[in-house]
């Protein structure tokens, strides 16, 4: 209704059917029907923008293209057969505690309040969805609500504000190994991507990197 906010929710896959594109899209990737998915995602997320547009609804509308964690781990298998590396330049993939689990992207359009082109390097979580939507609206979370979600409103409407926009992030891999981002660096709780590589006698327990210098996460030097 007017002036009333409304949120759509639209998964490009389902959680209960193999992931599998549509038959004009198979083969187009040379990548396996995983980077003929990625294709088609492209090609749909299009057609909503183009729908929005033609219906001169874009402008008060907040488009999120966000995913739920990094390439699954068949990445390797691309690698090996099509020379194609959907998780580069990130060490991991998902349920991994490296980047490769955990970074994605994070898009956001909204022509009304949001320059196109711009970019902000400041690390965000899903997490902050929440506390932005709240913001968005002008509702109060009650306490204990989203302890670990901020407002991104700042980012979204340009606005100068004291950096860094949220606290340090945690996240954590399948086997519960957790790790914590402050900035550019990155303390992970063990070793290896679910804590599997034990250390020699004397090596350190945790690793710890640098990820302005090493994105890759390459170099422990805790």
């Amino acid at each position: 209704k007017e002036g009333k906010p409304f949120f759509l929710y639209l998964p490009l896959t389902s959680p209960h059917k193999p992931v599998c594109p549509q038959t004009e899209f198979i083969g187009r990737s040379q990548a396996g029907h995983y980077g003929d998915f990625m294709i088609e995602t492209d090609y749909r997320v299009g057609q909503i923008l183009a729908s929005l547009d033609k219906h001169k609804l874009a402008d008060n509308t907040i488009v999120i293209f966000t995913a739920d964690n990094g390439a699954e781990n068949t990445y390797r298998d691309r690698i090996e057969r099509f020379g194609h590396s959907s998780n580069a330049p990130f060490r991991g993939g998902k349920r991994d505690l490296y980047e490769g689990g955990h970074r994605v992207p994070f898009i956001v359009r909204w022509p009304a309040k949001i320059r196109a082109g711009s970019k902000i390097n400041d690390p965000v979580c899903q997490t902050d969805l929440l506390a932005t939507f709240a913001d968005l609206v002008g509702a109060k979370l009650p306490a204990g609500a989203g302890e670990d979600s901020f407002s991104l409103m700042p980012a979204f409407m340009g606005m100068k504000y004291e950096r860094p926009l949220r606290a340090p992030l945690i996240h954590h891999s399948a086997a519960g190994m957790f790790s914590i981002r402050e900035g550019d660096w990155k303390l992970n709780l063990g070793r290896g991507s679910n804590g599997t590589t034990k250390p020699k006698k004397g090596e350190p327990t945790q690793e710890l990197y640098n990820l302005k210098s090493d994105l890759a996460e390459e170099t422990n030097i805790i």
